[in-house]
């Protein structure tokens, strides 16, 4: 679809023979990994491909749906299948920052320096931030350094965190009673919200078969740590065309301007969809981005970023239903 390229000749005169082999490596790697990961999270494959380009994009995640639709096991399954080192915090209305973040100890009987730093569950590459809205404000806030900056401030001092990072923080959408909703700051820093879905009748029969016999699948490492750097390295030069940059202006305004929307996507938003259009291009085997990945990237980067009106909220409509009209007005005018 020539519309729905823009630029595509000078960039793709811009795009070395080199870059053209690195794009192939990363659309391989992105299937074994996507397959791999398949394995043990059934008729899931989109769930499955926006964790990886979210990523790759190095960005967090926020995983929502009901109990029992594998959510843990999705984030334990992309550890396990990229070799990276795994965290999990269960969070409590009793959970403390220091719980996330570690603490200052004193230890008796150092002359030099009595007190040590002991790191929290913060200090590895993926963090499980199970049940999220589950613990008070003030212990949720614990993250929002780490997300932004990587790092983390403990009495003072300032540590950096391993690379690669990403937190993928879970919560259940119905259970409303003694849960602390994520205030805007936060939500903002999560590059996707990924809803898992209940899954059909077919799928779910093949998930019994898979989870109920006597064998446990064992997913080995599809690659690296180092590999990881490099592809998250690949994704962000992808050269993204003046005219693309433009519809993704356009779409983030058009989210302010729609009658049932309070407050629109950020420019962390517009910043968002960006990268995941990048993952998307790459994956499927493309040099440069197409509008068909801006498309594709609207749905999990902006969906939590958009405050409905008192309006639509009465009326029951969906922050997905609102975007996929904001995208078609786009088109309309096009």
């Amino acid at each position: 679809m020539a519309t729905d390229n823009p630029g595509n000749g000078q960039l793709r005169s811009a795009t070395s023979d080199a870059q053209g082999a690195a794009n192939i490596d990363f659309k391989e790697k992105f299937r074994q990994l996507r397959d791999t990961i398949g394995r043990v999270i059934i008729g899931q494959s989109e769930v499955v491909e926006e964790l990886l380009v979210a990523a790759l994009a190095r960005g967090h995640v926020l995983v929502e749906g009901v109990p029992g639709l594998g959510k843990t096991r999705l984030v334990r399954a992309f550890a396990e299948a990229t070799d990276l080192d795994f965290a999990r915090i269960q969070f409590t209305p009793d959970l403390m920052p220091a719980d996330v973040t570690g603490t200052t100890v004193f230890m008796e009987g150092r002359e030099d320096s009595p007190f040590e730093f002991q790191p929290g569950p913060v200090f590895t590459n993926v963090l499980l931030a199970d049940e999220i809205n589950r613990a008070t404000p003030k212990s949720q806030s614990a993250l929002l350094e780490a997300m932004q900056e990587r790092a983390v401030t403990v009495a003072g001092t300032r540590h950096q965190l391993v690379e690669p990072f990403m937190v993928l923080a879970t919560q259940n959408p119905l259970e409303m009673e003694g849960t602390y909703p994520l205030p805007e700051a936060q939500l903002d820093r999560f590059m996707f919200k990924i809803l898992i879905k209940r899954p059909d009748a077919a799928t779910l029969q093949r998930i019994l078969l898979v989870t109920t016999g006597t064998d446990e699948t064992v997913l080995e490492p599809v690659f690296s740590r180092a590999e990881l750097l490099q592809l998250q390295k690949m994704l962000r030069a992808v050269p993204v065309a003046e005219a693309a940059l433009e519809y993704v202006v356009k779409l983030v305004e058009a989210t302010h301007a729609h009658p049932l929307v309070r407050l629109g996507a950020s420019p962390r938003g517009a910043q968002a969809v960006t990268l995941a259009a990048k993952g998307y291009a790459l994956a499927a085997g493309r040099p440069n981005v197409e509008l068909e990945d801006i498309r594709r990237a609207v749905p999990p980067a902006l969906r939590h970023r958009l405050l409905l009106s008192f309006e639509a909220e009465v009326e029951g409509a969906e922050p997905d239903e609102v975007l996929k009209d904001v995208v078609a007005g786009l088109e309309r005018v096009r």
